[in-house]
């Protein structure tokens, strides 16, 4: 669960072999989340999306958390749209961390990624590795992140192609819908138990239990 620590208050969760923390920045309540490997330090900051002193103030929360020196290895962008996106070239210069996006979300972002992501990548660090799970549909190249967490619960960050209540925005386009329920379904809720623990793009966290019976219900709205 998470808890609220000293220096920047955002939440953390402190797991066996990382820690989470999340900050709420701009005007749509968007989520950056730093992980932070406890042995080594490494880090890696999710969607930076804007206000980046807020970020530098989470990544040097985060960097309590390390048992080395802090330091920022990646920012991944899980999706291309603009409220993603406001900070992502300062948090890079600031950095100089590598970035990462969707292969077909690249051409839409304005900062160009140094390393192109698709379905069932495992991007390895120093302490903790992601796996990368393609979910079109919200946006082509629209990626979720898998951080597995020892014997507790896997933690997935899952840009806004999932959020407590339903499926991310698809515009009422019923192929698109269609697309991102099908992967949603397939990809991640059958792919997972129902302990894992879900960071979305917006709003609170919550476990693919707690959403599951929904599932019939999403379908047939359509949304």
């Amino acid at each position: 669960m998470p808890a609220r620590e000293g220096g920047y208050t955002a939440p953390m969760w402190d797991l066996e072999n990382v820690t989470i923390r999340r900050a709420s920045v701009g005007e749509m309540d968007n989520n950056v989340y730093v992980i932070t490997a406890k042995r080594s330090g490494a880090q890696v900051l999710i969607d930076a999306a804007d206000d980046f002193p807020a970020i530098q103030a989470l990544l040097e929360s985060g960097a309590q958390d390390g048992g080395g020196p802090a330091h920022v290895e990646m920012i991944i962008t899980t999706h291309s749209h603009w409220d993603h996106v406001r900070a992502l070239a300062e948090a890079a210069a600031a950095t100089g961390a590598r970035t990462a996006a969707g292969s077909d979300d690249i051409p839409d972002i304005p900062l160009s990624a140094d390393v192109a992501l698709n379905h069932g990548d495992i991007l390895d660090f120093d302490g903790f590795d992601l796996e990368v799970i393609h979910l079109r549909g919200h946006t082509p190249g629209s990626v979720a992140l898998l951080c597995r967490n020892g014997a507790g619960p896997a933690h997935l960050f899952s840009g806004d192609s999932l959020f407590p209540g339903g499926v991310g925005n698809t515009w009422k386009d019923p192929e698109r819908f269609n697309s991102l329920f099908n992967d949603v379904v397939e990809r991640v809720f059958e792919y997972l138990p129902d302990d894992t623990v879900v960071h979305p793009g917006h709003g609170a966290h919550t476990t693919l239990g707690a959403e599951r019976p929904h599932l019939p219900e999403w379908k047939a709205r359509g949304w």
